[in-house]
């Protein structure tokens, strides 16, 4: 059964991204499965070309140094014939009033006098990502759920006017993982987009920067570590990073730890040790292009071989070619 995740590269991975997705991407991932990077997502507001195409090769070599297998690994513009062509026709299948309800659509241009169409327009997109390689289960958190379900609706209505061409994708709940949060501000997600990124831990930051960051994450004036997730929510945070980096309980951390300081510095040799590896061979990947290209090439090619009959068959049987 395929499954299909992807990371859009609005920023650098940061600890988040890789413990929460991307470690079990490459745990638990099968050769069915679809990860990719979203650039053309990433166009939905106002972008730097030269960055948005360095961000996209970075978040390719985090993928693979990790040990997400290569052959599934793609980027989402290398695919933007074959996107292209299907998401009009989901469009042509899609209507205002069904693109204009996305929460995301709504928050994103409240307030605002002008929005990109793309803003209104990328769920479609999302379901020509699920629909064109046959993707069964796509693990989403609740805030893409409901473009999973544009696109399961998108689905049923092509195949009940044309015939049968699509499989019904569904959203799934993500395995258990770390919920890593703002190391300075701990009542928020730790994002790659932060303005600020102070409380952000990335991939490739160095080991030096890793521990100032964790040694000023903030805590509270109780002075005592457990693991109460609503009293205490920075230490609590701390325990979460640092028992994902240990594969175990949060409670089972906190118990070996005496101190706010030891905590902090334990966390920080934890995490420091565990992007070591994946920093290391991201950079390699970065200084090889001619391999990285390689990889992308690859991608590209076996992503587009997988969902070649299935586009060629929505074109035929909607009367285009």
């Amino acid at each position: 059964m395929t499954r299909l995740s992807a990371i859009t590269p609005s920023g650098s991975v940061q600890l988040g991204n890789y413990l929460g997705a991307i470690r079990q991407w490459a745990a638990e991932g099968t050769d069915e499965d679809v990860y990719f990077i979203s650039d053309l997502h990433a166009m939905t507001t106002s972008h730097n070309p030269s960055r948005l195409r360095a961000l996209t090769r970075e978040q390719l070599a985090v993928l693979v140094a990790t040990g997400v297998d290569p052959r599934s690994v793609s980027v989402q513009s290398d695919l933007v014939r074959e996107l292209g062509a299907l998401t009009w026709v989901l469009e042509c299948t899609c209507t205002y009033g069904e693109a204009a309800r996305m929460i995301q659509f709504k928050e994103k241009s409240k307030g605002r006098s002008s929005v990109r169409l793309s803003l209104l327009t990328y769920p479609v997109l999302m379901a020509a990502d699920i629909l064109l390689q046959g993707a069964r289960e796509v693990p989403v958190g609740d805030d893409q759920r409901q473009h999973v379900e544009l696109a399961r609706a998108l689905a049923r209505r092509f195949n009940g006017t044309y015939g049968e061409v699509f499989a019904m994708p569904k959203a799934v709940v993500p395995p258990t993982a770390a919920r890593v949060r703002d190391l300075a501000d701990p009542t928020r997600k730790m994002a790659k987009s932060a303005k600020d990124s102070a409380g952000t831990v990335f991939v490739l930051d160095s080991p030096d920067l890793v521990r100032r960051k964790v040694r000023r994450a903030v805590t509270d004036d109780l002075g005592v570590v457990r693991y109460a997730p609503e009293e205490q929510p920075g230490v609590a945070n701390l325990l979460e990073v640092l028992a994902a980096c240990a594969r175990k309980a949060p409670e089972e951390v906190a118990e070996s730890v005496k101190g706010y300081a030891e905590l902090k510095e334990v966390t920080a040799e934890a995490v420091v040790e565990e992007l070591r590896p994946v920093r290391e061979r991201t950079r390699e990947l970065l200084d090889d292009p001619a391999e990285l290209d390689r990889v992308r090439r690859h991608g590209a090619e076996r992503s587009r071989e997988r969902s070649r009959h299935r586009l060629d068959a929505a074109l035929r049987v909607s009367g285009l070619g």
